[in-house]
C-alpha cells in the first residue's frame, strides 16, 4: 500500500512509468471503470488510479463529475443506490484490477476523501466468467462501478451491458487532510448544483442509508 501511495506521489512529478505490457489474463481487450453517487449527493472525482494484477499502474482513469440523478422537481430519493454502471472510461491495456486509489470531493457535505481499495478475488473471477447467455454487446462482466457517498462510504460492483450490478466490496474512506485539490484551492470545493442544494436543505443527508 505504501509503495502504491509512493508511486502515486511520484506520478505528480512525472515518475513511476507503466510497466511493459504483455499478454494478460483478460479474456477481452479492456474493462470499464465508472463512478456513481446517490441521488443529489453530488461528487467530484479528483483522481482515480488503477494498479492491475501485473503491477502496472494507470493514472487519472477517472475524474470530474459522476453519475447522479438530479430531477428538478425533487422527486429523487437519496436513500440507497440507483442501479447504473456509472460515468467513466475504459482502462485500456490493463489486466484485471488489483487496487484502485480514489480521491474525491463529496460536495453535499462538503468534504474531501481518499481511499485505496484492494479488489477481492471474487470480483476478478466474476469479470473473467463468460456470461450464459451473453449480452448483445458483451460476453463478460467487463465493467466495475464504484459508488461514493457522504461520510466516505464506498461500494463496488461488477456488471455487464445487460446484467444487474453484483456487489463485490465495501470500504470506508478517510478524510483527505489537505482538503480539496490537495490543498491548492484554499479550501474551495467544486460547485454544488441548485437541485442538490435545494434537496439537501429540505431533506438533509441520509447518513447510514448506503451501507
Amino acid at each position: 500500500m505504501r509503495a502504491l501511495l509512493f508511486c502515486l506521489a511520484l506520478s505528480m512529478l512525472g515518475g513511476c512509468a507503466h510497466a511493459d505490457k504483455g499478454p494478460g489474463s483478460l479474456p477481452y481487450t479492456y474493462w470499464r471503470l465508472g463512478f456513481l453517487a446517490p441521488d443529489y449527493m453530488e461528487v467530484w472525482v479528483e483522481t482515480a488510479d488503477v494498479e492491475d494484477i501485473r503491477g502496472q499502474r494507470f493514472f487519472k482513469m477517472g475524474g470530474g463529475t459522476v453519475s447522479v440523478h438530479l430531477p428538478n422537481d425533487g422527486s429523487g430519493n437519496a436513500t440507497g443506490w440507483r442501479e447504473t454502471w456509472g460515468k467513466g472510461r475504459y482502462v485500456n491495456g490493463a489486466d484485471l484490477p488489483k487496487r484502485i486509489y480514489v480521491r474525491w470531493q463529496s460536495l453535499a457535505e462538503p468534504q474531501t476523501y481518499r481511499v485505496i481499495v484492494d479488489i477481492p478475488e471474487r470480483a476478478r473471477q466474476l469479470m473473467s466468467e463468460r456470461l450464459d447467455p451473453p449480452c448483445q454487446a458483451s460476453e463478460y462482466r467487463e465493467a466495475m462501478a464504484i459508488g461514493l457517498a457522504p461520510g466516505g462510504v464506498v461500494k463496488g460492483w461488477v456488471t455487464s451491458t445487460c446484467g444487474k450490478l453484483i456487489e463485490v466490496f465495501q470500504a470506508q474512506a478517510e478524510i483527505e487532510p489537505k482538503g480539496p485539490y490537495e490543498g491548492l484551492s484554499e479550501g474551495e470545493y467544486y460547485f454544488l448544483s441548485e437541485q442538490a442544494k435545494t434537496y439537501i436543505e429540505q431533506h438533509g443527508i441520509p447518513y447510514g442509508s448506503w451501507q
